[in-house]
């Protein structure tokens, strides 16, 4: 299966996705997080740096699950936003 590439736009939405979950994560660690969902901590190392824009939508479900987050919560914070820009980590 050959699979198209991603638009701009898709890669920046998964850029923010990425960002909502570090940040709905907040304190909590990524292993912990990830064994709630039922995912590997790598998966969501690589949803959370943007490495994987796209993930399943179970993947998002379990996820917006473990962080008590809903659906449309996430759908809304991942809409396009032209003036949103990656937030910067503090070391």
């Amino acid at each position: 299966m050959v699979r198209t590439p991603l638009t701009p736009q898709e890669r920046e939405r998964g850029e923010r996705f990425g960002s909502l979950l570090r940040q709905a994560r907040a304190s909590r660690s990524m292993a912990e997080v990830a064994a709630a969902a039922g995912v590997s901590a790598e998966t969501l190392r690589k949803i959370e740096t943007g490495r994987a824009p796209t993930p399943a939508f179970f993947t998002i479900a379990a996820l917006a699950s473990a962080l008590n987050m809903s659906l449309d919560e996430l759908a809304a914070a991942c809409a396009h936003n032209p003036d949103w820009q990656e937030p910067a980590l503090s070391a």
